[in-house]
């Protein structure tokens, strides 16, 4: 087994000095004159690019509630002395991640969930001081949040976007982090995959995949091309062990422009509104379209007076392109509409009944109706406890839903109701409720002011439909 190991290193090393002949001639302490010389260092890359990227810490305090101070068992032989010691304890949970300087007056981007619910949050820079930080932005369906620390008249390093729509599987890169705290750390790799959909990171995903060495600490820290260009954030890995595995995703620049120009200009992320719900395009349905290959969505619905209905799309449309860049499904299709900006016009390239033809949309706002009609339940039903409110295309795109989505939605359950106990959740579309469908809040009201002693109840949570009988 010694020899074995042996063997591999050997032949690796042998295979880097027949790669790279000039290896001496690279290993010198001066900079490389030139980008192919480069290419035999990434040294130079590395001094530019990573005095940019920051340590991210945050805090924020976990009330916790013993799980036995509801138990009926405990509560019949503790009595009210449960509540005495049972009393919430608060713990302080950190969050290690790492984060990318865009502007020299401090200004960085980071994931989201490296500060999700944090009571304070500290940005330390590579030359080791520390900096208290303010949340511009931060959204959770991209997973992406936007920082700010005050550093008077100091000019920082930045890193310089790059271009993500340019890359090609094959090209080099390499991730700057933080993994595990153990301090800044490079890793190399290629683009191992681009337009990664469908792996339940965000709602508006489309990422780039890497074998570039991601790990816990890495998220919100930076993918760098060989010109030192940022060109994605890094956010996830897959791993059934927590560490690396070789799969790691990042969030292309085309959406870290949108957010870091929402940040600079209010503070608020308005997507574009094309007014369709659309499904993907499998191969059966490819073939039933006529298509050569399973590509692009299939428009299910066109919402009336939407941008998507001026411009003269129809159900049954294929949208094949939006601005030139190929469509693979709904999701893809979602994060090229997240990356443009309201009233701005989208090339769509359409095929239909064997016809190609392109058209132009402008993007709009979302519609925010019909009214949502907020509503809290309250009575002797199943549902009571849970606050409820009318779809629309401004309520999906906050809620994360998918476009085109009507119904019902969940939009909170009290603790300790007759909700909470059915197990309904926030985001939860009611669809049925004893075989009638629930349209509008006025319809739920309705049905259950009805006296019945079973409720025969339908939702969709996530890609899930949940049917259940309650008594």
């Amino acid at each position: 087994m010694t020899h074995a190991k042996n063997l591999s290193v050997a032949l690796l090393a042998l295979g880097f000095a027949l790669a790279l002949p000039g290896l001496a001639a690279a290993q010198s302490s001066a900079p490389p004159s030139t980008r192919e010389a480069a290419r035999l260092s990434f040294a130079p890359i590395v001094k530019k690019a990573a005095p940019a990227v920051v340590n991210v810490y945050s805090r924020h305090t976990v009330h916790a509630q013993s799980p036995f101070l509801n138990d009926p068992f405990f509560r019949r032989f503790f009595g009210n002395d449960l509540l005495r010691l049972a009393i919430p304890r608060d713990r302080i949970a950190q969050s290690l991640g790492s984060g990318v300087i865009l502007r020299s007056d401090g200004l960085i981007v980071t994931n989201h969930h490296v500060i999700k619910d944090a009571d304070q949050i500290t940005v330390v820079l590579g030359d080791r001081r520390e900096f208290p930080a303010k949340v511009l932005l931060s959204d959770e369906h991209i997973d992406l949040a936007v920082l700010k620390i005050d550093v008077k008249d100091e000019k920082l390093p930045v890193l310089e976007i790059g271009d993500s729509d340019q890359l090609e599987v094959g090209d080099q890169v390499l991730a700057i982090g933080d993994p595990f705290g153990v301090g800044q750390t490079v890793t190399s790799g290629i683009v191992s995959g681009l337009a990664r959909t469908g792996i339940g990171l965000a709602d508006f995903g489309s990422y780039i995949q890497t074998d570039a060495a991601i790990n816990p600490g890495n998220s919100g820290g930076a993918l760098i091309d060989l010109d030192g260009k940022l060109i994605g954030i890094n956010t996830a890995i897959f791993s059934e062990s927590g560490g690396s595995l070789g799969i790691g995703f990042a969030i292309p620049t085309a959406l870290v422009h949108t957010v870091v120009d929402a940040a600079i200009h209010g503070g608020k992320i308005v997507r574009p509104w094309l007014g369709i719900s659309a499904e993907d395009v499998t191969n059966d349905s490819a073939v039933k379209l006529g298509l050569p290959r399973p590509v692009g969505v299939e428009v299910k619905d066109v919402a009336p007076d939407g941008p998507a209905a001026k411009a003269g799309v129809k159900a049954g449309d294929v949208i094949l392109e939006i601005e030139g860049h190929e469509i693979d499904d709904d999701e893809g299709l979602r994060f090229r509409l997240a990356t443009m900006a309201v009233d701005t016009p989208a090339k769509l390239t359409l095929f239909h009944t064997g016809k190609t033809e392109t058209v132009t949309a402008m993007l709009a706002a979302p519609s925010d109706q019909p009214a949502r009609a907020v509503t809290e339940l309250k009575g002797g039903f199943p549902l009571s406890g849970a606050t409820v409110g009318n779809l629309n295309p401004a309520f999906d795109d906050e809620l994360g839903l998918k476009p085109g989505t009507n119904g019902v939605v969940v939009v909170q359950v009290e603790p300790n109701t007759p909700a909470a106990r059915v197990g309904l959740h926030p985001g939860d579309v009611i669809l049925n409720l004893n075989r009638r469908k629930i349209d509008t809040v006025g319809t739920l009201r309705e049905v259950l002011a009805q006296n019945n002693t079973a409720w025969n109840l339908s939702l969709r949570r996530g890609n899930q439909i949940i049917n259940a009988t309650i008594r």
